[in-house]
């Protein structure tokens, strides 16, 4: 019978435990800058839009709670072929200012980004937020980390068709509103604005973030109500010349629905068409809408209230997670050539 000899294993030398743990220490070190890179870093990459007047795309997001589930939202979902989970993250790189010349007409609400196609539906159903005409309102644009930059509102024109694709004809060359630098309080902006006084029914808020501590700039869209305009019978009473469509109500158990109605405020005076209100961090308030109140008889139910602890988009945490295999896969090379 012929009987096996096992040759014990040499012990690891000096030397080759010298060069495990060196080639550790380098594997390490190699990994460590991509736990820094911005798209590994969650916070630096989480942007934001508006949550009140609420956007379409917050609206028509897994955060928008009931108001994702409209008949709008489903369509732009489809249209789009994915949901809107980096609501946040609708941004283009170098504008520089050139919004008109960048942007094509019927691709404002996406930016022209494909991953966000399905905001460009002229619809008139989409989720939108009760205003009154030439009132204070406090535009509520949800953020997580700081951006230095300015905040240029628009306001569609009298006239406006919400049936058809938005063009930049559809909006006054000024914005009614601009604000560089606002604070970021809460995890939002908070930047009070006094409405144009001639709007009315349904309109789009259009609002433009230009960095200047980013290249980026961020495009958005509101659909916002203003009541309709009332006409004199002949008996001297006062008719509207359109109903208002119906807010769904809030149900118990179900997703948190409010609306944005702001009234006048006693000192307020709305700023000519073309003339935008020039105010920095002192025109911002903090909070919501303090203005606001519940209107009964808007169109759609809007998004739920924004959320103090909203992470960053889905997609970007791919990133941290496969440092992180860089990381454990080298820590397990060094041991196993240390074992040898």
């Amino acid at each position: 019978m012929t009987r096996t000899t096992r040759i014990p294993r040499p012990a690891p030398t000096a030397r080759a435990t010298r060069t495990a743990a060196r080639l550790g220490v380098t594997v390490a070190a190699a990994a460590a800058p991509l736990l820094l890179l911005p798209w590994t870093a969650g916070p630096a990459q989480a942007h934001g839009a508006p949550t009140d007047p609420v956007s379409r795309v917050y609206a028509c997001s897994p955060e928008g709670g009931s108001a994702n589930r409209t008949a709008a939202c489903r369509a732009a979902i489809s249209a789009n072929g994915a949901p809107f989970t980096a609501w946040d993250n609708l941004r283009v790189a170098g504008v520089a200012g050139r919004d008109r010349q960048v942007i094509p007409d019927g691709r404002l609400c996406s930016g022209n980004l494909p991953a966000y196609r399905g905001l460009d539906l002229a619809r008139t159903d989409f989720p939108a937020t009760r205003l009154a005409p030439g009132s204070r309102m406090t535009l509520t644009y949800a953020s997580t980390i700081a951006h230095s930059g300015t905040f240029k509102l628009y306001l569609t024109r009298p006239g406006y068709d919400p049936a058809k694709p938005l063009k930049w004809s559809d909006l006054p060359t000024r914005p009614f509103a601009q604000v560089t630098d606002p604070p970021l309080r809460g995890g939002a902006y908070h930047i009070g604005v006094t409405l144009p006084k001639d709007r009315t029914g349904r309109q789009m808020l259009y609002t433009i973030w230009q960095n200047s501590s980013t290249p980026d700039t961020y495009y958005s869209c509101s659909d916002v109500v203003f009541p309709a305009a009332r006409k004199t019978t002949a008996s001297g009473t006062a008719a509207s010349t359109a109903a208002g469509a119906k807010r769904e109500s809030a149900k118990p158990g179900s997703a948190k629905t409010a609306t944005a109605s702001a009234r006048p405020s006693d000192s307020a005076r709305p700023s000519p068409e073309d003339t935008p209100t020039a105010s920095g961090p002192a025109g911002a308030r903090s909070g919501g809408s303090p203005d606001s109140a519940t209107a009964a008889d808007d169109s759609t139910p809007v998004a739920e209230a924004t959320r103090a602890d909203t992470g960053p988009s889905a997609p970007l945490l791919a990133g941290g997670a496969a440092a992180v295999l860089v990381v454990t896969g080298g820590t397990a090379l060094a041991l196993r050539l240390r074992r040898r």
